[in-house]
C-alpha cells in the first residue's frame, strides 16, 4: 500500500464525516439536512433529493416540491418518521418544515451525536492506518522492504493518522459551535 494512497482513502474519511455534520441541525434551515432521507417510492428507497426540488425561502424553513405530486405523501410519512424531530405541513403540492429554535436539550443532544459522527470517522481512519501498517509489516517479513524502511513507513503512516484526525476534531469543535451558538 502506497503512502498516497493511505492519505487519499483518509481524506475520504474526512469528507465523509463532514457530509454526515451537514445533516445534524444548527438554529437555522439548511437543505443538507434531508441528505440522510430516503422515500419508498414505487417500492424501492429513494433518496429524497431525486424526488423533489428542495430550497430555504428563509432561515427557519425548508421547502420541498416534489416532481411528481402522487409523492408527497410518501414524502410526508418519511420526513415524519426520520430522526429529525421536524413536523411536516403539506398543502397538497409543497411541503413546508419550520426549523423551530432549538431548545438548550436538543442542542446537547445534537452536539452529543456530532461526537458520535466525529467518533465514527476517527474509527475509520485508525482502521486505514491498521490495514496500511498490517500490509508494511507482510511487506517487511516477505523482505521486499529493509527493516528500518518498515519502521520509518509506519511512522510516516502515524502522523498521517495524526493529521487527519485532527482535521477531524476540528470539524467536530466547528460543528459544535454552530449547534452552541444561539
Amino acid at each position: 500500500m502506497k503512502l498516497a494512497d493511505v492519505e487519499d482513502h483518509m481524506q475520504k474519511s474526512v469528507e465523509a464525516t463532514q457530509r454526515s455534520f451537514n445533516t445534524i441541525r444548527t438554529g437555522r434551515a439548511n437543505a443538507s439536512l434531508l441528505d440522510r432521507i430516503v422515500v419508498e417510492y414505487y417500492g424501492a428507497p429513494t433518496p429524497l433529493r431525486s424526488l423533489a426540488n428542495i430550497s430555504t425561502p428563509d432561515s427557519s424553513t425548508i421547502t420541498i416540491q416534489p416532481f411528481d405530486r402522487g409523492s408527497v405523501n410518501l414524502i410526508e410519512k418519511a420526513i415524519s418518521l426520520s430522526d429529525l424531530g421536524l413536523t411536516p405541513n403539506n398543502d397538497g403540492v409543497v411541503i413546508r418544515l419550520n426549523i423551530p429554535p432549538l431548545t438548550s436539550d436538543r442542542r446537547k443532544e445534537l452536539v452529543k451525536m456530532a461526537a458520535k459522527l466525529a467518533e465514527e470517522g476517527k474509527i475509520s481512519i485508525r482502521n486505514i492506518r491498521r490495514d496500511a501498517v498490517d500490509s508494511v509489516k507482510k511487506q517487511g517479513k516477505s523482505s521486499e522492504l529493509p527493516e528500518d524502511e518498515v519502521k520509518d513507513l509506519q511512522d510516516k503512516i502515524q502522523k498521517l493518522t495524526d493529521k487527519y484526525i485532527s482535521k477531524v476534531d476540528g470539524l467536530l469543535a466547528e460543528k459544535e459551535k454552530d449547534i452552541t451558538t444561539v
